[in-house]
């Protein structure tokens, strides 16, 4: 057997040969990925600026298709699911500039500053998506415009990505009051109002370029969710909600501390002077009800102008029979209200409900709002059952701290002052 001794300097020119055909396949390599990134590239935004070909801030963005809520008959229409009939679509003159600004300070601060995206929020929508989250907010006004009109609700990555793309693409072809105007004209205040035209005649009864500080802090507040800062049925979140928007705009000096009292002190609307837009079927208060349940499940985006067929149990002869009940012992159009309400035992479903007096002069559902409870008017009830329990009227109890057990948790009874008054009969 031979041995052959290697020969390091044979294998000296073959190397660099090598590394320079690795070089070439890797520069090929680059090239090819430029060029396909630049394709695709240009296909998406040739794409995006065909979708956004015929959008305009003056016109609906799309042809909505009505949706009706149905008496339990399954053909009696309670209500009209029909977005556009409540929107009314106005120029830029004719939005007060205290609405503009208070949409701006609460929904995006920097919407003049940005080109139509925000980069920490989109950065935060992927590390959520990566860790398995569902994707959160930080959407810009220009995003939430494009989310309103072209891209839906649907939370994922793949949407938000589109809808970044189409915002920043819209701020090039748009200028931001014309943004502004769109997206206000767009969004839901609420009571089904559209837009804010239809938001300010609503709720205040005047146009939307008569909108005062206030009125504007208020309803920039609604958008963010329209069911628990509705001023007719939580007044009182509403205001606190107000009061947000306005410090909000103090602390943009958008307003000065002068300004800021005199705002979060004006009055609120009064629930009896807020009328609703649209149509209103036979039973208004309960499809109003309604409307409020299916908000809060689908969203007002989602659920208004989108064909929905909703079937109820409301029983319309019940329904005459509780207004009859009602109109009998309270004839007098001035004084005492009612409500009324009948309900299934069996399954809880809802056979009729009276909200009160009259409709169109009064929106408010005192059967289903909770900013109203029953008080000293429930006292008689309790005095009625001691006395059929063989309990004196002359009776002492304690007022002091209790707890009731009831199978799985205790329950801390206390007043609504939360005080006690030790000896009380």
């Amino acid at each position: 057997m031979r041995l052959r001794r290697h020969r390091p300097e044979a294998a000296g020119p073959r190397r660099p040969r090598r590394r320079i055909r690795k070089l070439r396949r890797l520069a090929l390599l680059g090239v090819l990925a430029v060029l396909g990134v630049t394709a695709f590239s240009y296909g998406v935004v040739f794409a995006v600026g065909q979708q956004l070909n015929g959008l305009a801030p003056l016109r609906p963005p799309r042809a909505p298709v009505a949706g009706y809520v149905y008496a339990s008959d399954g053909h009696t229409i309670l209500a009209v699911l029909r977005g556009s009939q409540s929107r009314v679509l106005v120029a830029s003159g004719a939005i007060s500039p205290w609405m503009k600004q208070a949409i701006v300070a609460t929904e995006d601060k920097r919407f003049y500053q940005h080109r139509g995206v925000d980069i920490r929020g989109l950065g935060r929508a992927l590390w959520n998506d990566a860790r398995g989250r569902a994707v959160q907010g930080g959407s810009t006004i220009t995003e939430q415009f494009v989310k309103n009109t072209l891209t839906g609700n649907r939370r994922s990555v793949f949407r938000k990505l589109k809808e970044a793309a189409l915002a920043w693409q819209l701020e090039q072809k748009w200028s931001k009051d014309k943004i502004l105007t769109a997206y206000l004209n767009t969004i839901y205040f609420g009571n089904g109002a559209y837009g804010v035209e239809r938001a300010a005649r609503t709720y205040f009864g005047h146009d939307a370029a008569k909108l005062t500080l206030s009125q504007a802090a208020l309803l920039a507040g609604i958008p963010e969710d329209p069911t628990l800062y509705d001023p007719v049925a939580h007044p009182a979140t509403a205001k606190a909600r107000r009061t947000t928007v306005l410090h909000l705009m103090l602390q943009q000096h958008i307003i000065d501390p002068l300004r800021y009292r005199r705002a979060v002190n004006a009055p609120m609307p009064k629930p009896q002077d807020v009328h609703l837009s649209g149509v209103q079927g036979q039973v208004p208060y309960f499809g109003e009800y309604v409307k409020e349940q299916l908000i809060d499940r689908f969203g007002a985006n989602k659920l208004f102008g989108s064909g929905f067929r909703v079937y109820t149990t409301i029983n319309l002869k019940l329904q005459d029979l509780a207004r009859q009940a009602v109109q009998k012992w309270l004839p007098s159009a001035a004084g005492p209200q009612a409500a009324l309400v009948s309900i299934n035992p069996t399954d809880g479903s809802v056979l009729a409900m009276v909200g009160g007096r009259n409709f169109h002069q009064s929106q408010y559902n005192l059967a289903t709002a909770r900013e109203r409870q029953t008080g000293s008017a429930f006292k008689p009830f309790v005095l009625a059952t001691a006395l059929r329990q063989g309990i004196s009227p002359l009776t002492t109890y304690v007022s002091k701290p209790v707890s009731i057990f009831l199978g799985n948790r205790y329950w801390e009874v206390h007043n609504y002052e939360g005080e006690y008054l030790g000896p009380i009969d």
